[in-house]
């Protein structure tokens, strides 16, 4: 049965329980659920399907088990495992004090957006397929990272340190 990864947008220990959330996978019907960190990364089983289709059915999962609904962006860990792997940041310059981020798309931009952009040190380098390659050095002025990526691509997405990709694909594997 294939692996999944649902990044879910916006949940932190302070508006969701690690067990409820686990919880209302298994009773959505999928299996070998963890969840990694507690900010919305979970890894499962589930029989083949889009990623349309398993959005929405996470996104049911929860609003039942929670009363809420999260933005669920869900990828095949296979998916996760080769972008690791391609290392893809390696044309890029990226000082040892930058981190390193994926935004996940919920869908694919449907008009042409220019990369590399640059805003206040963060930059948003490259696509590929439904992922944002960035990277940002912290700054006074907070997360400008956030209002670069919502103002390119819009808030139906979700970022993570490269560091979680890694670690939500070494839990996928366990």
């Amino acid at each position: 049965m294939p692996r999944y990864a649902a990044f879910l947008r916006g949940v932190s220990p302070m508006n969701a329980s690690m067990p409820e959330l686990t919880q209302a996978f298994e009773r959505a019907g999928f299996t070998a659920v963890k969840t990694v960190l507690s900010s919305g990364n979970v890894v499962f089983d589930a029989r083949r399907s889009s990623a349309a289709a398993l959005q929405r059915a996470v996104e049911a999962a929860m609003r039942e088990r929670l009363g809420t609904a999260f933005l669920a962006i869900v990828r095949p860990v296979d998916l996760l495992q080769a972008l690791l792997a391609s290392d893809p940041y390696r044309p890029y310059r990226i000082g040892a004090d930058a981190k390193r981020i994926v935004t996940f798309l919920r869908e694919t931009p449907t008009t042409t957006v220019t990369l590399p952009i640059e805003r206040d040190g963060a930059r948003l380098l490259a696509i590929r397929g439904g992922e944002v390659l960035g990277a940002y050095l912290p700054t006074p002025k907070g997360p400008v990272f956030m209002t670069l990526i919502e103002r390119t691509f819009g808030k139906e997405v979700t970022t993570r340190t490269w560091d979680t990709v890694a670690r939500v694909a070494r839990v996928a594997r366990a």
